[in-house]
């Protein structure tokens, strides 16, 4: 093998940022991505191309990206040669190298896509979200949601100030969708996986709606402390069935499915299929539940704006 290509698929990028004082953010980092970070504040994410290079993206700046090669020399301040010199030790070199802590990086990550590289980069270039106009003017969902336990990395904001609701799939973050006034997007390469607020292990109830936003009114609307909650994000794709199966299969013992989707067709052809993967589970403990708007027509967000709209109650007359 050349010896460039050697350096670029058999060492480990994460480790070898771990030597040069970077460490891994556990909470951050998935199956397919490790989000290290320096004592300076830079903040890379590190992946496994299909080709099995190993690549980064820097946070901060755009033009701080590639192989552990662009690495080296973005950091050291060398050219080709002396990126080589650097690396020989990393793949059986003579002078011995200083292996760093494994707690500090990843041993190994799955290999994925450009596309999702990038997407995994953008989610990390986005805050959590704690407070946004049009999710509490015009969608009824009030700041102390968003900011409550539930929702935290779960909901966020990026460089636009647009509401970002991020997907998962079986190998970790895939896509995100992005709302905002007058606008509704999904990430450019990204793919449609499930959107999952925190969950505890205390949790006794699964709540499915057909998106976030609906997912989060039903959870202003029938606060629970015991409650998770996801969506499928409309209609599902071929791979939803499977996550959202296991999603199910998750929940312990006794447990309670709610199927929140819309009072329309779609939404009774998506809870039809949702009630057919519980019941596919081979859990005769759960409780399945189809809870629908009052209303033909409407979702769950349609129902807690038309509350928060609702005129208060006169209190009674004295007697």
């Amino acid at each position: 093998m050349d010896e460039l290509e050697d350096f670029k698929s058999n060492i480990n990028l994460s480790e070898y940022a771990a030597a040069q004082g970077y460490a891994m953010d556990r909470k951050a980092s998935s199956k397919n991505s490790v989000v290290i970070r320096s004592p300076d504040g830079d903040k890379i994410v590190i992946a496994r191309g299909t080709d099995q290079h190993w690549i980064y993206f820097s946070v901060r700046d755009d033009n701080d990206n590639g192989t552990i090669i662009d690495f080296v020399q973005k950091r050291k301040h060398v050219k080709l040669g002396g990126a080589r010199q650097e690396l020989r030790p990393w793949i059986g070199g003579v002078r011995a190298v200083t292996r760093p802590n494994p707690d500090l990086f990843a041993q190994e990550i799955a290999p994925i896509t450009k596309d999702r590289a990038l997407v995994l980069l953008e989610l990390a270039r986005m805050k959590p979200l704690l407070t946004h106009a049009y999710l509490d003017e015009e969608r009824g969902l009030a700041a102390s949601l968003l900011r409550s336990p539930r929702c935290i990395d779960r909901v966020l904001v990026d460089h636009r100030s647009n509401a970002v609701f991020p997907h998962r799939d079986q190998d970790g973050p895939c896509g995100y969708e992005i709302k905002n006034r007058r606008f509704t997007g999904f990430s450019p390469g990204g793919d449609k996986g499930l959107w999952f607020s925190a969950a505890r292990k205390s949790d006794t109830t699964l709540v499915i709606a057909e998106s976030a936003i609906d997912a989060l009114s039903y959870a202003a609307l029938f606060p629970d402390e015991n409650t998770r909650y996801a969506s499928t994000s409309g209609a599902m794709n071929p791979n939803q069935p499977a996550w959202i199966a296991s999603a199910i299969q998750r929940m312990g013992e006794g447990a309670t499915i709610i199927i929140a989707t819309d009072n329309d067709e779609g939404g009774r052809e998506l809870a039809e299929r949702i009630e057919a993967l519980a019941g596919e589970t081979g859990r005769a403990d759960l409780a399945i539940v189809r809870h629908l708007p009052e209303t033909a027509g409407t979702d769950w967000n349609d129902c807690l704006k038309a509350k928060r709209l609702a005129p208060a109650t006169a209190p009674a007359p004295a007697t």
